[in-house]
Parts: structure tokens; C-alpha cells; sequence
């Protein structure tokens, strides 16, 4: 079965983590991992190669971290996949983009069909959905509700 390894899992957390604080400015890798429980070191490795695919953007000094290079919206959860996990390969055969590895059956194989659905199919789900889709809106708190002239949050009124 297609499988995505810890690489894909946790980065995918991790640019989460960096959506949901969206805006606020650089988030240390100390804390996302507190947050998701993910391993700080193993964050390291996965924030590097983020960094270098410019999905994200790192900061030195005392209040630095990494952010979000783009909205959440402008990044879809292929983007990161494909940065952690490479390209959507099922088989040989049907490697997206360009590949150097060829099956020689290729030519005449009538199961390339099946591996080549199965390779859009996955890209078509990952290309489909991006960080701002998995991480909602901040809701009020419970004990807050929107004034509907000024969307200003106000306190709840308790009856008497």
C-alpha cells in the first residue's frame, strides 16, 4: 500500500503548527514540538528542507524561529509532501514528472494504467486541500459571542 513515512507525518504537523500561529512571527522548533510532541532534533532535519524549498523562512536571535513563507492558503498540503516525501511514485512506471528509472514492460504494460490513476489520484487529494483548509479559524471562546454589527467579540449576557 502507499505509504507516507515519519518525514511526510511530521512535517505536515509541523507546517500546521506554523499555520495555526500564522502572522504572529517565528515560531522556535521547541515549541512546535512541544505542541505536537514531535521530536525537536527530528524537526531540525525536516525545517531545513522546508527552508530550502522556500515554503518556510527561518529567523536568528533570541526571538527567532521559522514562519510560513506564504499564507496558509497559498500553500497546499502537496507542496509540503512532495518537499519531505519526493515525488508521487506508486511504481516505476508512474513517477510524476520527469524519471530517469523506466520499467522496460512500460511500453506494452496495461497495468500502468492502474499505477498512473493511482498517482493522479493521490496528487489530485494532496494538490487539493492546503494548510488553511486544515487548520479552521480561531473560534471565540466559549464564553464569547460575535456582536453582529461590529464582529467585535463581546461578553455573554447571563439571565437572571
Amino acid at each position: 500500500m502507499i505509504r507516507f513515512s515519519t518525514r511526510g507525518e511530521y512535517g505536515l504537523r509541523m507546517m500546521m503548527d506554523l499555520a495555526r500561529h500564522f502572522g504572529t512571527g517565528p515560531e522556535s522548533l521547541a515549541e512546535i514540538a512541544r505542541h505536537e510532541a514531535l521530536p525537536a532534533t527530528y524537526l531540525e532535519q525536516l525545517a531545513a528542507k522546508l527552508r530550502k524549498a522556500g515554503l518556510v523562512t527561518s529567523y536568528q536571535g533570541a526571538r527567532g524561529g521559522y514562519q510560513l513563507s506564504r499564507p496558509p492558503a497559498d500553500i497546499t498540503v502537496g507542496d509540503v509532501m512532495r518537499v519531505l516525501e519526493g515525488a508521487i511514485s506508486p511504481m516505476v512506471c508512474a513517477t510524476e514528472g520527469e524519471s530517469d528509472l523506466l520499467c522496460e514492460r512500460q511500453v506494452f504494460c496495461s497495468a500502468n494504467l492502474v499505477w498512473e490513476r493511482v498517482r493522479d489520484s493521490v496528487a489530485q487529494a494532496l494538490d487539493s486541500l492546503t494548510l488553511a483548509d486544515l487548520v479552521p479559524p480561531k473560534a471565540p471562546l466559549p464564553w464569547m459571542e460575535m456582536d453582529d454589527r461590529s464582529y467585535q467579540p463581546t461578553a455573554v449576557r447571563v439571565a437572571q
